[in-house]
């Protein structure tokens, strides 16, 4: 028998035993819509009620990124201590969302926010030489008295 032949037959799938016909591709199953299925049913089970009105949720990271999402789907069940938030989310910086973010912050994110502030202004733990009192020049007891 031809090889090229042989190699062709050998990469076709057959699905049941020697009998059986050989089939023209290989179904890719799709199982991402199961997967979504399954969490809705079982979200349904929990009782989670849709929160209407969130633009944005921040998830901070004890490394100091936030997982970002905007315009979320926020669902959640109290009596079940379950929230559930689904959307587009990005991985950020907590300096990249700072000015709006101050805010949401807790005491847990207090250290990373002077962390930051102790990067922008470049010297940590304060400047020695902005505490310094400058020398005297002039003799300012001598000028008092001759007025």
């Amino acid at each position: 028998m031809n090889p090229t032949k042989l190699k062709k037959l050998e990469q076709q799938v057959r699905t049941g035993g020697k009998g059986t016909v050989r089939r023209k591709k290989k179904a890719v199953h799709k199982t991402t819509t199961t997967d979504d299925k399954r969490l809705q049913t079982t979200l349904k089970r929990l009782g989670v009620n849709n929160i209407p009105g969130i633009e944005e949720v921040n998830l901070f990271k004890e490394d100091g990124n936030v997982i970002h999402f905007t315009n979320p789907k926020v669902q959640a069940s109290i009596a079940a201590n379950t929230y559930v938030v689904s959307g587009h989310a990005e991985t950020k910086k907590l300096q990249d969302l700072l000015p709006g973010i101050i805010n949401q912050l807790g005491p847990d994110n207090l250290a990373n926010l002077k962390k930051i502030a102790e990067s922008i202004s470049g010297n940590p733990q304060g400047s020695a030489a902005d505490d310094d009192v400058p020398d005297l020049v002039e003799n300012f007891e001598s000028v008092s008295k001759k007025e």
